[in-house]
């Protein structure tokens, strides 16, 4: 059976299914041993409809077929939209979603982003995922889609992350959401926030869920209500300190360009090394659902801002780096900009991934000794880059050892105002 054939006769399998579970839902009156007004269990009804479902003949395939389906399913659907259908293979049955889960492998080993999870596994090692961050002031929100941006794509990108800015009297919060419907620490949809302190020079990662255990327990009373929506004490939210991001002061604006250092204490610095390894979780802690639905060149100066940073994709660059030490949590530095005489502004290889210079734009790499023996493509190399290409258009690439949510929160702090490093 042709594998498009296949997909279709799934779909009208699962069509099947949605129908069964309307029926089984619909309670008639019987006059005999039952009142008409009686109320089933829900339990019941659930078990009866997993029954059916378990006596089809798709839930009873051989496991040697069904893996060579899911498994052809998976090598040819590799890219959004149309790699829905491996995460439709996992909604049949638990058969279905055991052996899906099996052959499906994290981003660091595949590049690939299947289910939610994979926004908290370590990305490739190899290359970035290219991803753009759509900006709304008016609702002060921001969603993260993978993919091209709009203007550079006929498709629109796959929606990722959303997060929201709240305003408070001495710091600034931002929730991120695997759904941009609902911002609240209550829903099974948080995953983190980012908080930074009244200066915006200071910035903290919160997660949802440990890591490992380089994370701990935030204990502040403030972190317990967000946007006055009490935390429901059924579905307590997580709060571990993963991370910190400082920005150099710069009252005058002397020093040129920001200047950024993130800390990640869940992940070690030695994961950098051959043979290294970065935290991957598997899945989602109690009270995050991990079955959801996700909604759908060079640059010329800016006059605004001396310190805005631009791409020079054609100039060659020499960048310092900090030190590092083995058997840390691993410190990320941005590369320092080259100010070029001739464009009179801050210049960075973006690759040609960024086309408007801003203030915002930054390249973070991994600080490393100077008597370490690295090679210089590894001591360049980019693990995050975030850029402005458009009015609230802007793009992300990040790399292993950095996750999407993890990278999506360093690039949030970009955002925010800082009084005092400009």
């Amino acid at each position: 059976m042709p594998l498009k054939s296949l997909i279709r006769e799934f779909q009208e399998m699962k069509g099947g299914i949605g129908s069964i579970s309307r029926r089984s839902f619909e309670i008639k009156p019987h006059h005999k041993g039952r009142a008409s007004g009686v109320v089933l269990d829900e339990t019941q009804l659930r078990g009866e409809l997993q029954e059916q479902q378990q006596q089809s003949c798709w839930a009873n395939m051989p496991p040697e077929l069904l893996r060579d389906v899911i498994q052809r399913i998976e090598a040819s659907e590799s890219v959004w939209p149309v790699r829905k259908h491996v995460v439709a293979c996992a909604a049949v049955c638990s058969t279905w979603r055991e052996i899906t889960k099996e052959l499906v492998e994290t981003p660091e080993q595949s590049g690939k982003l299947t289910f939610p999870i994979s926004l908290k596994q370590p990305g490739p090692r190899d290359n970035t995922v290219q991803c753009f961050i759509k900006r709304d002031r008016t609702t002060s929100t921001y969603q993260l889609f993978l993919g091209l941006p709009p203007s550079m794509s006929l498709e629109n990108g796959k929606f990722m992350l959303a997060a929201r800015k709240f305003r408070r009297t001495t710091s600034t919060d931002y929730v991120i959401s695997l759904n941009a419907e609902d911002m609240s620490r209550g829903s099974n949809t948080y995953v983190g926030k980012l908080r930074s302190n009244f200066l915006g020079t200071k910035f903290t990662i919160h997660d949802s869920q440990s890591p490992n255990s380089g994370a701990f327990v935030s204990a502040s009373r403030s972190s317990r209500r967000i946007g006055s929506k009490q935390v429901a004490p059924r579905m307590p939210a997580g709060s571990y300190n993963v991370a910190h991001i400082a920005y150099e002061l710069n009252v005058l604006g002397t020093r040129g360009p920001r200047r950024m250092q993130c800390t990640l204490h869940t992940i070690p610095a030695s994961c950098m090394e051959v043979g290294g390894s970065a935290p991957t979780p598997t899945e989602f802690s109690a009270g995050t659902l991990e079955e959801i639905s996700i909604p759908p060149s060079s640059i010329l100066s800016s006059p605004r801002s001396r310190a805005a940073v631009a791409d020079c994709s054609t100039i060659d660059c020499e960048f310092a780096s900090g030190p590092l030490t083995k058997d840390v949590p691993l410190v990320l530095k941005n590369k320092a900009p080259r100010w070029h005489e001739q464009l009179q502004c801050w210049c960075l290889n973006f690759r040609g991934r960024v086309t408007v210079a801003s203030v915002k734009n930054f390249q973070l790499v991994a600080a490393t000794e100077p008597t370490q023996p690295v090679s210089q493509s590894d001591h360049d190399k980019v693990l995050l880059q975030f850029g402005k290409i458009g009015k609230d258009m802007f793009t992300m690439d990040y790399r292993y050892p950095l996750s999407a949510f993890q990278a999506f929160a360093i690039c949030l702090s970009s955002f925010d105002t800082k009084l005092a490093c400009e």
